[in-house]
């Protein structure tokens, strides 16, 4: 049986939710991040409830680990 590729996006552009400031940053690809501090304002982002990570809730596209399970969204 053949193997599926994968192609898992490494980066994602995190938004934040309180001055819009948004931000290319490179996920981490064995783990999920549940805390980011936004460079523009300060704010600690954490994940909205239900997801994994700050990026499946702020970010353009969701963490490694969920694109790997062939989700479109965390959890």
């Amino acid at each position: 049986m053949a193997q599926k590729s994968q192609n898992i996006i490494g980066e994602s552009v995190i938004t934040c939710p309180q001055c819009g400031t948004a931000k290319r940053e490179r996920m981490p690809t064995d783990a999920c991040q549940f805390f980011y501090e936004c460079s523009g304002c300060g704010t600690r982002l954490k994940p909205k409830p239900g997801d994994c990570c700050v990026f499946c809730s702020y970010g353009s596209v969701p963490c490694p680990p969920v694109q790997a399970e062939g989700r479109g969204k965390c959890c």
